[in-house]
């Protein structure tokens, strides 16, 4: 029995902490393997400031953020170099104010070469795709024109994705989030990174159609679709010992409902989708320790919120997490949540070794 392709993920994700200088400042991560980043999203902690998102494909002069409904930024002075093992940061106050706290999390696609999808000459979707991808992980990083009519996009990542990240670049729209485990409807139901809201229901996000191992399906909405806009979909599928993309539900106590990932996470984003509440993300290097209460959230600006035994805790465990909290962000006993995890280290790694708890 194969536990896990991935022995290491830090070979495909790392998250970086580092404290601001002002000035260019080079940044080399400290996990077991190099990784040289294609998407690296970046966060101030002790001061408030939008989550600032950089992506090899686009290339390093543009950004989007996750807090906000507006499209590309131009600035040369956010992530200004991506190295064999790390990145280096301008001097943009939001992502290298002095003597500041800062967090970055990178993943590695396939080392900022792209492939061009021909859909005409391929018969892989019916519109042109520019695709980074990295099948052994999961990821890839997709780029389009839209049409304002329903489509099929490739994706490249060789399996059907189950969570994806779609953003206008030129326009004020907002992120329009696809999970498989919204509903049994999901190709239907989205979720909004930049906003607290519940699911939504519409059929035009996505044509009413699941993803397939080679194209995902867009409707009218202008979002994912908007005619002659440049559109970008980050695609992710869960790798057994590495990744997660699921659902559970709420118990409402503080020894909360135990979710199975199959591994040690590193990484965690969760959303209640039946009810307004924010996205939490968490990580193993901000919260190095169980309680684990060191959260941030994608759709606000706000510094990281820390509320020990409160609504915000939660554990990391040697297969999986746990809420430790009856308090909505994780654990309300009447609700739904969606989350993606990302591994520290495989419950059983390739040759049968099994991780420790924290």
């Amino acid at each position: 029995m194969a536990y896990t392709t991935i022995d290491d993920p830090s070979e495909y994700f790392q998250t970086k902490l580092y404290t601001g200088t002002g000035s260019s400042l080079g940044l080399t991560n400290d996990g077991n393997s190099d990784l040289q980043p294609d998407f690296v999203w970046i966060k101030g902690r002790d001061f408030a400031d939008s989550h600032h998102l950089t992506n090899t494909s686009v290339g390093l002069g543009k950004h989007l953020r996750t807090n906000t409904n507006a499209g590309d930024y131009t600035n040369a002075q956010v992530v200004t170099a991506v190295a064999s093992d790390g990145f280096t940061v301008g001097s943009d106050a939001g992502v290298n104010t002095n003597t500041k706290l800062h967090v970055a999390w990178q993943w590695k696609a396939n080392g900022g070469t792209t492939t061009t999808n021909d859909a005409s000459s391929t018969g892989v979707g019916t519109i042109d795709s520019v695709i980074q991808a990295n099948t052994e992980a999961g990821f890839s990083i997709v780029t389009y024109t839209g049409t304002g009519s329903n489509a099929t996009v490739a994706h490249g990542l060789s399996v059907a994705p189950e969570m994806m990240f779609f953003r206008n670049r030129d326009a004020t729209d907002v992120w329009i989030v696809y999970h498989h485990g919204l509903a049994s409807d999901a190709e239907t139901d989205f979720i909004i990174l930049n906003r607290t809201d519940a699911k939504a229901d519409l059929a035009t996000a996505f044509n009413d159609t699941a993803p397939t191992s080679s194209v995902f399906s867009i409707g009218s909405l202008a979002d994912t679709n908007r005619s002659s806009s440049n559109i970008i979909a980050f695609c992710f599928k869960s790798i057994q010992g590495y990744s997660k993309i699921g659902s559970y539900n709420g118990n409402g106590n503080n020894d909360g409902a135990f979710v199975y990932t199959g591994f040690k996470p590193a990484w965690l984003l969760v959303k209640r989708t039946n009810s307004a509440e924010a996205w939490q993300l968490v990580d193993n290097k901000r919260s190095p320790v169980n309680v684990m209460d060191e959260v941030l959230r994608p759709n606000s600006d706000i510094i990281e919120q820390t509320n020990q035994g409160g609504g915000d805790s939660i554990d990391f465990l040697s297969n999986g997490f746990k809420p430790r909290s009856s308090a909505g962000q994780f654990n309300n006993g009447s609700s739904a949540y969606i989350y993606y995890a990302i591994a520290e280290h495989p419950f059983v790694s390739s040759e049968g070794t099994p991780t420790t708890a924290r």
